[in-house]
Order: C-alpha cells, then structure tokens, then sequence
C-alpha cells in the first residue's frame, strides 16, 4: 500500500534550523506533485510548500519564504524540507502529503495520501 512517513522533528532554538524528510513506498514520486502542511494546536492544517511533478516548480506559503526549501529526490522517493530561521509560532505537526497530479496547490482535498506527521517545537 502507498505510504508516506517523515522524520526529522524535534526540539530546536528560536532562530535554528531543522531538516525535515519523508520517505515515499508503494508508489512512483516522479509522477505526483509533493506538498508540506503544518497544523498548529487549535489552528486549521496550513500548506507550507510543495514541488510540482512535471518541472520541479515550488511554492511557499507567505510566512515562509526565504527561510524554508522543498526539494525531492525521486531516485530515493524522498522529499526534503529544510527549514531554518524558526520562529516559535512554528511549533507545529509537519506532514507530508501527496497530490493526485503532477502540479501542487495547497487545497487539502487534492492531497489523497498523508503521512503520520512529525512534531516541531522550537523553544528557547
């Protein structure tokens, strides 16, 4: 069955940096567009970034340009975000998620596989 599992998450200083990774199974990564959401306690789950399929196009949300990255490595159906520069408001459950097709949004309901989620604290 397809699967998507992260890893990385943990606690990290305000200002630090953290490499978040999800490991695709059961499925191509070359042929779907990959996406990052977050959730914070008490918030609604917010896209974060994904990379298209077809030409490897990203997007970011607004509060996090300049400071995160998403990448992919479909030979080891792998995606990548690494993040730096967290703010505590950034304490949140990353996931990853991937889309039915090969360009990315951030409407939730494109997304038919997710991950477990990883926890990201940053905290002095």
């Amino acid at each position: 069955q397809p699967r998507f599992v992260e890893s990385g998450g943990g606690l990290v200083q305000p200002g630090g940096s953290l490499r978040l990774s999800c490991a695709a199974s059961g499925f191509t990564l070359d042929y779907y567009a990959i996406a990052w959401f977050r959730q914070v306690p008490g918030k609604e789950r917010e896209g974060v970034a994904y990379i298209s399929a077809s030409d490897d196009s990203t997007l970011y949300g607004d509060s996090v340009k300049g400071r995160f990255t998403i990448s992919r490595d479909n030979a080891k159906s792998t995606v990548t975000l690494q993040m730096s520069a967290l703010e505590p408001e950034e304490t949140a459950v990353y996931y990853c998620a991937k889309s039915m097709g090969m360009v990315g949004t951030f409407t939730r309901g494109e997304y038919d596989l997710w991950g477990q989620g990883t926890q990201v604290t940053v905290s002095s």
